[in-house]
């Protein structure tokens, strides 16, 4: 199995850039699906040519449609997924549970691969997604190479790694950042990057807790490649063709010598940078270390000249070809062979008699040989001459020349895929009555006695909080349904002790289970627990929350980044919830943002909050029981005052999520539901259920 080079490409000459560069495939956006939205991507017609030049060259090309995906826009995604597949894209790189449907539907012999926007990060995630179809998933770059390894060595399907390129401070599909405070979403491919701005602790300070140096993994491709690891992908659709090329000639070079050398690092640092690079996530050493921010030097001119001239100036992606040439006295015939044994066999002019000199095989060889300007080269050539005649130099090229063009024209060609119109998703009712009301709580000091008064549809609390108190555990599941809260990052590591505490609730009374990611539905299963899907899966769609009733969830928590039309009309597959009180939570890092603040790992000791130049706080709160950090809305959702409207949406309930409020607090929200406060812009807001995204 090939170890495959993917390239980014944001625009035409990116492609080449990566094309002439040496890479195996390249990745690209079209249209409004994909998570680049800021990079030129390609038009309809573009991408038909793309691909065609690519194939020309051996090159694969995959579609990134990994966004959400809304009902409204369902119909367009529809058309794109149709027009990239006769357009002959290798694969489709996909996000949304409703678009993978939509896939697989439409163009079922065209792969599907799990971006990483998924959150992918556990073998049960890899084993899920390779039941639902399917065929390679890019795992979340925050994994160490023993985490990739276990799962590469592992998996029925291939695995893709970020190698090199920008990383997010949050798990991506996880970040919701940039849409809480400017309305471009990152899981909608509008992110402003505020984890690259500067934030203080406490007060606003000119420092970046928040921005990671640019991952590179060239030094440890042989190990990956060993692992079983089947695509290494370089980020950057956002960046200048120029960076393209330079990276993807570097990770060629070192793939093809298996050496990496001063002058290869010194062309990725020119390329760019953040205060260097960092392999922190890839050998499990997180902090300080792999934070940095850009160098915002002068750019060298003569570098970038000469960088572009490996892609602007010549064909350097050559295909090996193979002549075979005739030459009788009643004909003369020249096949072509490529790679993949495509054979091309053209018939040229009858020979002459031989006046003064007869052809020889070392003349013919030398016209064949000369493929320049193509993006082809010769690497054999086998003659058959009848003695006593010759060919002119002009027919051997002309011949030469066809050959190749007929070549060309067959790489470019691909069978017409199979193609089925997509069903039209059943829509199921929702709830026609008034929502019900669920709790979530972090801490247990926020399980008060008027909580447990209230006696909520479902009470969520963190598995580890009910796993370590046995008597709590079984005083609550007498009173209410307990659901148990699981971290929303799991690593393969820490799965038994996750199945342990399971188990342990279970015999408690603990009958379900809170799941933010695909990888915990099956550990769930296992342990006998039910799953319930939180707003963490990120469903957006009708077909998304349809996919949740293949999945059998019992309940769902819809995206919170949906505007209150969009909730309204979206099929309730299954019960469906949205979050109505609380923190939204923006963000959750590999990174403790504790850590960072103190150079030490205090988290289940202290707090600690952002403050960004603004003077907007973000609280901080961990993941569970875990190291892990939960990065906090200063300002709470609040939608008690206005429960009415809630209640036309066909939900069965609305949440409050309690996460950095003391007991008094909790009482005070919860008297609040019966009789609603006016509403105070200052300490609360509505989200983005009312202004929507950009």
């Amino acid at each position: 199995m090939m170890l495959e080079l993917l390239a980014p490409a944001g625009s035409m000459e990116a492609l080449r850039a990566a094309v002439q560069n040496g890479a195996n495939a390249v990745y690209l956006g079209c249209g409004q699906f994909n998570a680049r939205q800021s990079a030129k991507n390609f038009t309809p017609q573009a991408l038909t040519e793309a691909v065609k030049y690519c194939h020309i060259r051996g090159v694969q090309v995959y579609l990134t449609l990994n966004t959400l995906v809304s009902d409204k826009e369902t119909p367009d995604a529809a058309a794109l997924i149709r027009h990239a597949a006769i357009s002959g894209v290798d694969a489709f790189i996909v996000q949304d549970l409703g678009v993978i449907s939509l896939c697989r539907q439409i163009a079922p012999d065209i792969p599907v691969h799990g971006s990483t926007q998924m959150s992918i990060h556990s073998l049960p995630g890899v084993l899920l997604c390779a039941a639902w179809g399917m065929s390679r998933v890019v795992l979340s770059r925050e994994l160490s190479r023993d985490e990739i390894r276990y799962i590469t060595q592992n998996s029925p399907i291939e695995i893709e790694v970020f190698v090199h390129g920008a990383l997010c401070m949050g798990y991506s599909g996880q970040c919701y950042l940039s849409a809480a405070i400017g309305g471009r979403s990152g899981n909608r491919g509008r992110c402003a990057q505020p984890c690259r701005q500067s934030y203080g602790y406490g007060r606003w300070q000119n420092t970046h807790p928040l921005s990671l140096k640019d991952n590179c993994l060239v030094h440890n491709i042989k190990e990956l490649e060993q692992m079983g690891v089947k695509s290494l992908k370089l980020e950057g659709r956002m960046k200048r063709p120029e960076y393209v090329a330079a990276v993807t000639g570097v990770y060629r070079q070192a793939m093809d010598t298996q050496r990496v050398t001063p002058q290869m690092m010194d062309a990725l640092h020119a390329a760019f940078n953040r205060q260097g690079f960092t392999d922190g996530y890839y050998y499990g050493k997180t902090g300080r270390q792999m934070f940095g921010i850009r160098d915002e030097r002068g750019e060298d001119q003569s570098w970038l000249r000469q960088i572009r001239q490996s892609y602007e100036t010549a064909e350097n992606s050559l295909v090996p070809v193979r002549f075979h040439c005739v030459v009788r006295p009643d004909k003369t015939v020249l096949s072509v062979t490529d790679p993949d044994g495509r054979v091309c066999t053209l018939e040229g002019p009858k020979p002459e008699s031989a006046r003064v000199m007869e052809l020889t095989e070392e003349a013919l060889s030398s016209r064949l040989n000369k493929t320049g300007g193509t993006p082809y080269r010769c690497v054999e050539v086998r003659a058959d001459i009848t003695p006593g005649y010759t060919l002119s130099a002009a027919a051997i090229n002309a011949l030469r020349r066809d050959a190749l063009n007929l070549l060309t024209a067959q790489r470019a060609r691909r069978e017409a895929p199979k193609l089925n119109r997509p069903k039209k998703a059943p829509v199921f009712p929702g709830n026609r009555k008034h929502p019900v009301l669920t709790v979530q709580v972090t801490t247990r000091e926020q399980i008060t006695e008027g909580l447990l008064r209230k006696a909520p549809a479902v009470l969520y609390v963190p598995l580890h909080l009910l796993a370590a108190d046995p008597d709590l555990c079984r005083n609550l599941t007498r009173r209410v349904k307990v659901c148990a809260v699981l971290p929303r990052i799991v690593h393969d590591t820490e799965l038994s002790a996750l199945c342990r505490n399971m188990k342990t609730v279970r015999a408690f009374g603990v009958e379900e289970a809170l799941v933010s990611n695909l990888g915990q539905i099956l550990p769930v299963r296992d342990c006998g627990l039910v799953p319930r899907g939180d707003f963490g899966l990120n469903l957006y769609s009708s077909a998304a929350v349809n996919t949740a009733r293949e999945l059998e969830l019992s309940s769902a928590c819809l995206s919170f980044e949906m505007t209150l039309p969009q909730i309204r009309d979206v099929s309730k597959a299954v019960p469906c919830e949205i979050l109505s009180y609380g923190r939204l939570p923006l963000m959750v890092t590999e990174n403790c943002l504790i850590k960072g603040r103190s150079g030490q790992c205090t988290c289940h000791l202290s707090t600690a909050k952002l403050v960004d130049k603004t003077g907007a706080e973000f609280p901080v709160i961990k993941d569970g029981d875990s190291c892990r950090s939960v990065l906090l809305n200063g300002k709470k959702l609040n939608w008690l005052d206005r429960q009415d409207d809630l209640s036309r949406l066909g939900l069965w309930a609305t949440r409050l999520y309690f996460t950095t409020e003391n007991p008094k607090e909790v009482e005070q929200v919860l008297s609040c539901v019966d009789n609603p406060e006016p509403f105070e812009p200052g300490a609360f807001t509505r989200g983005l259920y009312l202004r929507g995204l950009d």
